[in-house]
């Protein structure tokens, strides 16, 4: 039974957006469609769902078909657009809840901070069942955490969202999505910033809804991985175009359009060389440990500590690329603050053949210069009032107090070339740039002191695949010009074979397995990493 029709979307604003978009879908069917940040993916989602904003006129046909071919009790159906882009169905605030759901790319985002979670669960089930109230309306809210996989939190509907992780938030989304068993669930990259174990558990969680309720998944994504996993059909979008559509294995193994093959081109299949025998080592450390204080009792004059790692040691390669890879929590990200001495901790640090830890003040400041970091997400770490010349100067005003302005201007001048990026750019804001080229700012502003090691926190993992590729190419380039080193914090494994020399497995802030990458990876001694890897590379 056909659930959705789409027949020529054309999304307007200044210029076409999304032209001529026609595609069907099937009850019970998982549909991908697949492109990259800019193409019209998430445009023609919103367009399904009515949500498209006020300045973007569109034209084309939507028809959504519940039961027998209507929408819901309507026996005739409905257009849910006309050709003029009004909507024709005085049912449209319903349809939108009830017959669509929809799961939004950030849910920390989405959902309001400032309300529980009952609440929220319980909004989308009365807008649409009114009459259901009081037990029903618990019991109802109960079993779509159960059903979500949430059956722990049955009896924390007075929780709040940021009191959950990660993936029990996008759990949540899903339930509030499906609360109204809806024939079309709508999901907008669902599992981006999810680790890959979560990341299977979401996967698993919307095939199984639509094997037992026969709902339709209309699946946004950008991983292709994903993809492969969970979709039967693909549809590619390119600059605002459907240029390819049909089966998922047809197309992956046969692809036809020049986009599509240059999409399944970019996903990093390579192998990072091996080093040199006996590579001394740029920075290590031994036993390190870092925590925090938890509240204090009323009558206790200790403060109790809370352990985020314990007892770490790690080798990273001079000139080379150590993966720090493991779930969110795992303390991946502690640990290269701690590293950097951003983060208090105990034990030994030692960089360049000097140790680090206790050291302060001024002799500390000196050291910085070279050690940089790379953030994970470049719009939040670069500042918006700032030209982007001056913050990739900035380190050197710092550093280099001596530099006249011409010296200072050229040497940015310089940098951006080596990032693939033009002179003339610097007077341009952070806004004023995609996300692949923040990001070649943000390891601009990095490379500019020259450091001998760069902490690159999942540099990757917002980027669309061949963005994600440019980047990959770019690192590795500069990494063989400068001999630079790399600590490499991912969830992604395919970018850890691709990028490290060696590896580490961290686990609730232990390292639970490490060694050279190609033996970590092809055979896993430890339980977890082989979970990761089935997980990851399936």
């Amino acid at each position: 039974m056909t659930i959705l029709t789409v027949n020529n979307l054309t999304i307007t604003a200044q210029v076409p957006l999304v032209q001529n978009v026609s595609f069907t879908m099937q009850a019970g069917e998982v549909m991908a469609l697949v492109g990259e940040s800019g193409s019209g993916k998430t445009l023609t989602a919103l367009a399904i769902n009515g949500l498209l904003p006020s300045n973007l006129t569109h034209t084309g046909d939507i028809k959504l078909n519940g039961h027998g071919g209507a929408l819901r009790d309507d026996p005739a159906g409905e257009s849910l657009r006309s050709k003029d882009g009004e909507s024709v169905s005085p049912r449209k605030p319903l349809i939108r809840g009830l017959d669509t759901g929809m799961i939004f790319q950030e849910p920390m985002t989405s959902l309001n901070p400032l309300h529980r979670l009952g609440k929220q669960i319980g909004e989308a089930i009365e807008i649409h069942q009114p009459l259901l109230g009081g037990d029903a309306l618990l019991a109802r809210m109960q079993e779509l955490l159960e059903q979500v996989g949430l059956a722990h939190f049955k009896d924390r509907l007075d929780a709040y969202p940021h009191q959950l992780s990660g993936g029990e938030r996008q759990r949540v989304m899903i339930a509030m999505a499906i609360a109204n068993d809806p024939k079309l669930l709508i999901a907008d990259e669902p599992t981006t910033a999810l680790d890959v174990t979560i990341q299977v558990q979401i996967l698993e969680l919307l095939a199984k809804l639509c094997k037992s309720t026969g709902m339709a998944v209309l699946l946004i994504t950008h991983d292709l991985s994903i993809v492969r996993r969970v979709a039967a059909r693909v549809a590619i979008m390119c600059k605002g175009e459907l240029v390819e559509q049909g089966e998922t294995k047809a197309i992956f193994a046969a692809p036809k359009h020049p986009y599509t093959q240059k999409l399944l081109a970019a996903e990093p299949t390579s192998v990072a060389p091996p080093l040199a025998a006996n590579v001394p080592a740029i920075m290590e450390c031994k036993t390190l440990g870092v925590s925090y204080a938890t509240t204090k009792g009323l009558f206790s004059w200790k403060t109790p500590t809370k352990d985020i790692l314990a007892d770490v040691n790690i080798t990273v390669p001079k000139g080379g690329t150590l993966g720090v890879v493991g779930e969110s929590g795992s303390g991946k990200t502690t640990l290269a603050l701690a590293l950097l001495r951003l983060a208090a901790s105990t034990g030994e640090i030692h960089f360049d053949g000097a140790r680090l830890d206790g050291v302060t003040g001024k002799p500390l400041r000196a050291r910085r210069k070279d050690m940089q970091m790379v953030f994970q997400d470049p719009f939040a770490s670069l500042n918006p009032r700032m030209m982007i010349g001056d913050i990739i100067g900035e380190g050197l005003t710092v550093h280099e107090p001596h530099l006249s302005g011409p010296e200072v201007e050229a040497k940015v001048d310089a940098m951006l070339g080596e990032v693939g990026l033009q002179p003339e750019m610097k007077l341009r804001y952070p806004h004023q740039f995609s996300g692949g080229q923040r990001q070649r700012i943000s390891i601009a502003r990095a490379l500019i002191l020259k450091p001998k090691l760069i902490v690159l926190d999942e540099p990757t993992s917002a980027l669309d695949v061949s963005v994600q590729a440019q980047i990959l190419v770019l690192l590795k380039g500069l990494q063989a010009k400068f001999g630079i080193s790399y600590i490499f914090i991912t969830h992604d494994l395919r970018v850890v074979r691709a990028m490290s020399h060696r590896v580490v497995v961290l686990q609730k802030g232990k390292v639970v397995e490490a060694g050279e990458t190609a033996s970590v990876l092809n055979s896993p001694q430890q339980d977890y990493t082989k979970k990761l890897l089935a997980s990851a590379l399936a």
